[in-house]
């Protein structure tokens, strides 16, 4: 079984569990379904206090869709989350990419 279809049947036995759905979201990402990866990582940020990988991830998803209003949203509150837990580094990649 390829890994995006072991995550599929993972979510599918644990919908509530954030993790699989962020492992699931990167797994859609991966392979260019991109409409699917945005529904996940959605799903994964309303139910997981992300420290900001998880929005970075959300916002270049959003971005390559063109949805660019939630791009900036998803930035600010990705920032937000990689200050929050000190995470330098992860701001200076959302303020790296061109957006």
């Amino acid at each position: 079984m390829d890994r995006l279809a072991t995550m599929r049947a993972m979510a599918a036995k644990q919908p509530n569990n954030a993790l699989v759905r962020f492992g699931l979201a990167n797994e859609l990402q991966k392979a260019g379904l991109l409409e699917e990866a945005a529904t996940e990582l959605s799903a994964y940020l309303a139910s997981y206090d992300d420290e900001g990988n998880g929005w970075l991830r959300y916002a270049d998803v959003l971005h390559a869709l063109g949805r660019h209003d939630e791009v900036r949203e998803a930035v600010k509150r990705g920032i937000d989350a990689a200050q929050r837990y000190g995470h330098s580094g992860m701001v200076a990649e959302f303020e790296e990419r061109d957006y």
